[in-house]
């Protein structure tokens, strides 16, 4: 493999790895969870994170997959994708800098894998809007070998960040203990200027783009 696209794979995997991780936040599904989880048993709640974990990577994949077919089917240009995009992954990083949080949702005595914490506690608008928007970068790459990369990259940042999520939930009654809430309210504070940041970098690409007609 030569040196380009050793970058372009490195760069795919590490840049969604960065962005889903921060937009995801897996701390702050701690609280819910363990709402959720008060009166389970631990293997219980062990199997509902796994199953959580599961889904919200098949549907954050399939973001990824399909985000370029229902941009065409509604004739949405990538610029604009990554505009608005980038405008909800700063708006989800300001309500965390600022400390508003979203109401937790409990779902009654059934399963609560899919709703609410795989959809949306992992794959909310934010990292759906994330994904469709790498998505749409790589569209635009020349070479299928290069997208084929470009994908497989983000697929893996997809796995690793589930997989992230999955052991801090594993976990979150120790992590809990840890680090208190104020801990956990100081990490969210971090996520959350880091997500404007990179909400504000995809509005800038999405403007050259947009302004370039693409």
């Amino acid at each position: 493999m030569d040196d380009n696209l050793t970058r372009l794979l490195v760069s795919f995997f590490l840049g969604g790895l960065v962005s889903l991780a921060t937009i995801t936040n897996p701390l702050s599904k701690i609280p819910l969870f363990l709402t959720l989880a008060a009166d389970r048993t631990v293997p219980a709640a062990s199997l509902e994170a796994r199953r959580a974990c599961f889904y919200g990577f098949l549907l954050l994949a399939g973001g990824l997959f399909a985000g370029v077919f229902v941009l065409e089917a509604f004739g949405i240009s990538f610029g604009a994708l990554r505009i608005a995009g980038g405008l909800t992954v700063a708006i989800i990083g300001y309500r965390m800098l600022f400390g508003t949080s979203d109401a937790t949702l409990a779902g009654g005595g059934g399963s609560f894998a899919f709703f609410p914490l795989a959809m949306p506690g992992i794959a909310g608008p934010g990292a759906l809007a994330t994904v469709i928007g790498i998505s749409s970068e790589i569209a635009e790459l020349e070479g299928g070998i290069s997208r084929l990369l470009a994908y497989s990259a983000t697929v893996a940042s997809i796995a690793v960040t589930c997989l992230l999520i999955w052991l801090v939930l594993r976990s979150a009654r120790w992590v809990s203990r840890r680090l208190g809430s104020e801990g956990i309210n100081v990490v969210a504070r971090l996520n959350g200027f880091l997500l404007v940041c990179i909400g504000v970098q995809f509005v800038g690409s999405g403007i050259r783009s947009f302004v370039a007609g693409t």
